[in-house]
């Protein structure tokens, strides 16, 4: 059980608001009504500690950053006045409000501007990433994402500034970060493939077939059965490969590894050749988690399939996955990567311009998969 939800249910319990168990069950939700999915927010009241309002206000946060819920009631209970067109407008606002309570608290002012980057409200971000350098100017993190969404802004003389301030604090670390910038962007420069490439390697070698998001009722959607055909032609033009199928959200007792394995078993691959990763919620985590598929199987180099608008972030994601596993374990796997995709522009010329919103996109994961948490303590 995750430490903020048992500390809250505790919280709760004791506070005799309501019982143990369904403090645990969904900790600052009162029940539904049967008829509605979504939790109704518990109003947050002034005459409670403040510790005890942050909590509440992070753990609306995060639930509706997973879930997302009933907006209009969110406006009329917790944050009248503000319109709501979206379940981040509710992380942002529960976060402004967090931030009012305790504007002493880095680390909530961290989860605020992730949450705007989420947004694409770079300038607003900026300004948070600002108040946390104003207050703790030796903040290594908080340097270094200014820094990068900076760069991603267009702003070379504040990413170029940034950089300064990082080697001041610690040249080693800033070098490293500065290979994987160097290292991203080779790779948004990367020849997208809608055909198998020949010569992949005989041993070895897997193909992994990222996953997508499933519909309500848990069914695969287009772009996910998309991938699949792609991967079958590379499975059934490469046969000596293994492949990975990653993706553990579940929607109604279905992950998408799951159907993809029986998808691909269906279309005549052996069970035994298909390997699943069952546990991320999304490109980083299937990048950390394959990677570690890839170290206990034994397997060196990857064939990626994706969508093309998703391929130069897995790219990058896989990549430095990769490298911190090499760093880890002390080794060089000397891992190589290749892509075919499922092209999901009107054209191969579109699918290779990269975009300001991607290239922030991509960036945002980088920083993820390196160890920096969007929302600090709570959220990768």
């Amino acid at each position: 059980m995750n430490k903020w939800k048992s500390k809250w249910g505790l919280a709760l319990a004791l506070a005799g608001t309501i019982t143990l168990s369904s403090a645990f069950a969904a900790p600052p939700f009162k029940e539904a009504e049967e008829t509605n999915p979504n939790p109704v927010i518990t109003p947050i009241k002034t005459d409670e500690p403040t510790s005890y309002r942050i909590n509440q206000l992070e753990d609306i946060a995060m639930y509706y950053y997973w879930h997302g819920g009933d907006l209009k009631q969110a406006e009329e209970e917790i944050f009248k006045g503000i319109t709501l067109k979206g379940k981040y407008d509710v992380v942002e606002a529960a976060y402004n409000e967090a931030v009012k309570l305790d504007p002493h608290d880095v680390d909530l002012k961290i989860s605020l501007a992730s949450t705007q980057i989420i947004q694409k409200k770079i300038p607003e971000a900026l300004a948070t990433y600002q108040q946390i350098l104003n207050l703790d100017p030796d903040n290594y993190n908080a340097h270094l994402l200014y820094g990068v969404y900076s760069k991603v802004n267009g702003d070379e003389k504040a990413y170029k500034t940034a950089i300064a301030n990082l080697k001041r604090l610690d040249a080693h670390k800033t070098n490293e970060y500065l290979e994987k910038f160097a290292t991203t962007e080779t790779i948004m420069k990367t020849t997208l493939k809608t055909e198998v490439p020949d010569n992949l390697p005989q041993s070895k070698h897997a193909i992994v077939i990222l996953g997508y998001a499933l519909a309500e009722d848990g069914t695969m959607r287009e772009p996910l059965i998309e991938r699949l055909k792609v991967g079958l032609a590379a499975a059934n033009k490469n046969p000596n490969s293994k492949i990975i199928v990653t993706g553990g959200v579940p929607k109604q007792g279905n992950t998408e590894s799951k159907l993809m394995k029986e998808w691909l078993m269906s279309n005549g691959i052996a069970e035994g050749r298909i390997l699943t990763e069952d546990k991320s919620t999304d490109t980083v985590e299937n990048a950390l988690f394959t990677t570690a598929i890839l170290e206990k199987e034994g397997l060196k180099d990857v064939t990626l399939v994706t969508s093309a608008s998703h391929m130069r972030r897995a790219l990058t994601i896989f990549t430095e996955a990769s490298d911190f596993y090499d760093k880890m374990k002390a080794k060089n796997s000397d891992r190589a990567f290749t892509n075919v995709v499922y092209l999901d522009y009107p054209s191969i010329e579109e699918a290779h311009n990269v975009t300001k919103d991607e290239t922030m996109v991509i960036y945002r994961d980088l920083m993820r998969a390196t160890g920096v948490w969007q929302y600090p303590d709570k959220q990768r």
